[in-house]
């Protein structure tokens, strides 16, 4: 069964996921002579780079969310489904899907990265990921819940496992998330929670290399460093996280840390999907592709982003798995299916660095450009702006402000709500009998 979507007569473009590649190639698309079906497990795009404050209780979920169906709602060559692929069939140019089978001229699969629990099964099923926005929710209710149970624990060692949260991973994401909870415990805890002591909660960040933010210049990655051991954050370096039972997260120098809650960002491996060359996937779980984004051995089958992995003088092992080189992909490729309609030649990707950062803190930031580097004050304000400017919809950047400039001006974040999911007692009864 075909799932259910006007043939028009043009070319069809299929894309497989709104992230940052898949939704810059939609946009480029939108006004074009192609016909552009974009599927996605979410009907919205998430803003992945703040993730972190969602979970800190600094941002609403639906701050950094924009539904999809909202950006191209006048755009008639356009149609989304939400649902997910099950397998490519590239002879019959066609994937697979639970709602039915759609055909297409061009695929694109901009199915971006997961969380790499490198094949450890105990860490992947108790640890907390965040590569999405009901993921980064749940992290807050979890963090919140376990303040609210503490309150009522009388013993130290019990306690200490509800309140100290171990972060594994020195990136960015494990970076911004160590010093957002070193800036609640210092400025939230003491007014939400005076009856706890906030000397108690230790926040843990265990890296596995030898320095924080391995992409970044080694003056970043000290300044990033000293910047959270002023915190109060707990650095451990070549260190890994080898094991956690709920109660303990355990290193291999041998020392465990009592905690409920260990947060990953440690690393990430690319979505499989079915039906492709093995000899198409690499190393990262990433699809090879060359200069023109199109996979190795395929015919009219592209990817990009996260899951791209193309080799250019520059970069031998791939690019890194950051927004830029997804969007620059994406406006290249938007390009090149256009030059192929028109019997042009087609153009090969350069990616060009527009420079990386991170945040601490308040007035703490790390900023790495290709002229020049900074930290502090200046960096953070430079973090904020690019942010705010990135976002979707005037009405999240609007938002977004308002939600910064009051915790910037009160200390203080007002969004510390437990929100739970509650199911209906009919479905849960019928999950139970299945």
């Amino acid at each position: 069964m075909k799932i259910n979507i006007p043939e028009t007569g043009q070319q069809r473009v299929v894309i497989v996921g709104g992230g940052f590649a898949g939704l810059t190639l939609a946009r480029k698309l939108s006004n074009s002579d192609f016909q552009v079906i974009l599927l996605d497990k979410n009907n919205y795009h998430q803003f992945q780079p703040l993730f972190y404050q969602v979970a800190m209780s600094g941002l609403e979920p639906s701050s950094i969310a924009f539904p999809l169906r909202k950006m191209f709602q006048k755009k008639k060559n356009v149609f989304i489904r939400v649902t997910s692929v099950d397998r490519v069939d590239t002879d019959a140019k066609q994937l697979e899907t639970p709602l039915g089978i759609v055909n297409y001229d061009y695929l694109v699969l901009a199915i971006g990265a997961k969380t790499n629990f490198f094949g450890n099964q105990d860490l992947a099923e108790r640890c907390i990921p965040m590569k999405s926005v009901s993921e980064a929710l749940y992290l807050r209710n979890k963090i919140l819940a376990d303040y609210e149970t503490a309150l009522s624990t009388p013993d130290y060692e019990a306690r200490q496992k509800l309140i100290d949260i171990v972060i594994v991973g020195g990136g960015p994401t494990g970076v911004e998330v160590a010093g957002a909870l070193a800036e609640m415990k210092k400025y939230v805890m003491p007014k939400d929670y005076p009856e706890l002591n906030p000397d108690e909660i230790d926040i843990h960040l265990i890296q596995g290399g030898s320095k924080l933010l391995l992409g970044m210049s080694e003056q970043s990655s000290t300044k990033a460093q000293k910047f959270l051991e002023d915190l109060g954050v707990k650095i451990r370096l070549d260190t890994r996280v080898t094991d956690f039972d709920g109660e303990y997260a355990y290193m291999n120098d041998g020392e465990k840390i009592p905690t409920h809650k260990v947060i990953w960002a440690a690393g990430i491996t690319g979505n499989t999907v079915e039906g492709l060359p093995e000899g198409s996937i690499v190393r990262g779980g990433r699809i090879k592709v060359d200069r023109s984004c199109q996979v190795e051995g395929l015919e009219n089958v592209y990817a990009i982003g996260d899951i791209a992995y193309m080799e250019e003088e520059a970069y031998p092992h791939g690019h890194p798995q950051v927004a830029q080189v997804a969007m620059q992909q994406a406006k290249l490729l938007a390009q090149n299916l256009k030059a192929i309609t028109k019997s042009k030649s087609q153009q090969s990707f350069s990616y060009n660095d527009l420079g990386s950062m991170a945040t601490i803190g308040r007035h703490l930031a790390v900023v790495d450009l290709p002229s020049f580097k900074f930290q502090g004050s200046f960096a953070w304000f430079i973090w904020l702006f690019v942010h705010l400017f990135q976002l979707l919809g005037v009405k999240n950047k609007l938002f977004v402000f308002i939600n910064w400039v009051w915790n910037y001006f009160t200390y203080d974040q007002s969004l510390r709500l437990i929100i739970k999911p509650k199911v209906p007692k009919r479905q849960e009864l019928r999950m139970k009998e299945e």
